[in-house]
This record gives structure tokens, C-alpha cells and sequence, in this order.
């Protein structure tokens, strides 16, 4: 049904209240009581209401006003509409997991999903046995974007503080660790610069960038490293690692993950370099959304 904008122009929605409230009371004093107005406030009101509705609504009988055949009409269709509007209005609806069955889009790069997934899905599954998660590939660069064109409902990533809408609360933070198979590279742990310096590297670049910040650190200290392999996958690296000499280095959640399943050795980065801030992104009109931020709630309890 398409809504005729000039049938409302005479209509207050106040009227509609001021009605409902008469009904139920049957009594001008009364209902002057409920709705906080004066006596002859209310009798206005019923006033318009009469001319609106082209009907008297109200008849007195004795202490009472009794209600036409047109008043008792109005009141069995208008009463639901209204108590629907309040709800819609003022009442945020309920999430139970439980029994909720919901599908989010979650964007998040390749290592975070290996990283964070394996013990976030088991739980999830116990908390909330209908909701889905469809996660798609994403990178710090473009998380926001998508976010704003609603590609996504959330991302978990290591992007940084950015448009005004863009909520974001940090999960933790990480340092990176450098990792080496120790049958393929006979070395010493912690890795001093120029021994760090000297071996090849493997490197993660979503950007198809030949180089990174790690790059622009060993510079200033007169170093330089040999990137013999770059990937858009941190997904790649371990089975090169397994056969070729070389160093590649990720974030400690991750390389904790490949020390225990895959046995390789790992060094502290020997720079100077911040940890990464891992967060929850989210557009500011998803703040009201109770499925997302239920699972922003489950997720920062997961890690915490």
C-alpha cells in the first residue's frame, strides 16, 4: 500500500493518543489526569476529534461518556496500530541467540581468520546455534569503504582510527615475530640485525608493494634485507618456509599457531617497531543493531 501524504496533513498523532486514552478512561476529567493536560485541554481536544472523525465519539450517560458505534470502530483498528508504534519506537527488540537465526558478513585478512576463527566458531556455535558468519576476504586498506558501501557488517582488522562514523574498539595488540624452519636455516635466537638483515625474506603485501615499513626501519640503520618472495596470503607461508631458506615475519598470534603445529623457530623482530592494534570495525549505523553487537560483546569475551 502506497501512503497518500495528504491524508495525513489534518491528522496529530497526539489526537490518535488523546482518543485511545478517553476510550479507555470514559471520563474528560480522567483522561486530563493520564495525559497531563488541563480539563478544558482534553475537552479541546475531543472537540477536533469530533470534527475530524465527523462523528459526537462521546456520549454522556450519567457519570460516564459512552462511546458511539464509530468510536468503538476506530478504537478496535487504531489501538493495535498504536500500541505497534510504541514498540517500534521505543521498545529495541531482544536478541536471544539462542533462538535468533541471522546471517553476518565479516571482513577480515587471511591471518586473522586463522588466527581468531578456530577459537571463536566452536563457542559461537554453543551460544548462538542460528547465526552464520560469512566472512570475505578484506585489508586494512579498504575495510572502510566496504563498510560504508554495506559490504560488510563488521571487520576485524588492523586498520586504524578513520571516518567519523567508523566505530572501532581494539581486541588486543600484537608484536611481530620472525619465524625460519630450523632444516632449512641453521640460526640463533634472538636474530640480531645483520644476521636478520642478511637472509632472504618472505613478505606479505596486500598492495603488491616491493617493500614495507620494516623495510624503511632497517634502512635508517644502514641495513638492508632480500625480499625473495612477496604474497597477498600469509596462508602461503608456511609451506615455504617447510622448503626454502628463508625469514618471514607475522604477527606473534599467528606465529604462535605455526611454532606449535608446524616446529619453527622464531626470533623477536630486531627493530623497533609498535605492536599492531587488532579491532573490531564497524559503521556508526550498526550501533543500533542488536545482532551485531551482540557478536562484537561474544567476541571482545572470547579475548579477554
Amino acid at each position: 500500500m502506497t501512503i497518500k501524504e495528504n491524508d495525513f496533513r489534518k491528522i496529530d498523532l497526539n489526537l490518535l493518543i488523546a482518543f485511545a486514552v478517553l476510550f479507555r478512561e470514559q471520563s474528560v476529567s480522567t483522561a486530563a489526569d493520564k495525559l497531563h493536560l488541563g480539563q478544558p485541554a482534553v475537552s479541546g481536544v475531543l472537540s477536533r476529534l469530533r470534527t475530524l472523525f465527523d462523528d459526537p465519539l462521546f456520549i454522556r450517560s450519567g457519570h460516564k461518556m459512552q462511546p458511539t458505534a464509530r468510536a468503538v470502530e476506530l478504537h478496535t483498528e487504531l489501538l493495535p496500530l498504536l500500541e505497534q508504534l510504541q514498540s517500534a519506537l521505543f521498545q529495541q527488540t531482544a536478541f536471544d541467540p539462542q533462538t535468533a537465526s541471522v546471517t553476518l558478513t565479516l571482513g577480515m585478512a587471511d591471518w586473522v581468520e586463522m588466527w581468531l576463527m578456530p577459537k571463536l566458531i566452536p563457542a559461537l556455535q554453543q551460544a548462538a546455534p542460528g547465526m552464520r558468519l560469512n566472512v570475505v576476504a578484506s585489508d586494512p586498506f579498504s575495510d572502510a569503504g566496504r563498510l560504508e558501501g554495506g559490504e560488510m557488517d563488521m571487520a576485524i582488522s588492523v586498520a586504524e582510527a578513520g571516518p567519523r562514523w567508523l566505530e572501532r574498539e581494539v581486541l588486543t595488540t600484537m608484536p611481530f615475530i620472525t619465524l625460519w624452519h630450523p632444516q632449512q636455516l641453521m640460526l640463533s635466537a634472538p636474530l640480531d640485525i645483520d644476521t636478520f638483515s642478511a637472509q632472504p625474506h618472505l613478505m606479505v603485501s596486500y598492495r603488491e608493494a616491493t617493500s614495507s615499513h620494516f623495510d624503511t626501519l632497517l634502512a635508517k640503520t644502514g641495513h638492508q634485507r632480500r625480499i625473495h618472495y612477496t604474497t597477498p596470503h600469509f596462508a602461503a607461508l608456511p609451506g615455504l618456509l617447510e622448503t626454502m631458506p628463508a625469514l618471514a615475519t607475522v604477527p606473534a598470534g599467528l606465529a604462535q599457531e605455526w611454532q606449535r603445529t608446524r616446529g619453527f623457530a622464531s626470533s623477536p623482530l630486531p627493530l623497533d617497531v609498535q605492536p599492531i592494534e587488532v579491532a573490531m570495525l564497524w559503521h556508526q549505523r550498526h550501533s543500533s543493531d542488536p545482532a551485531v553487537m551482540w557478536l562484537k560483546e561474544f567476541i571482545a569475551k572470547r579475548l579477554n
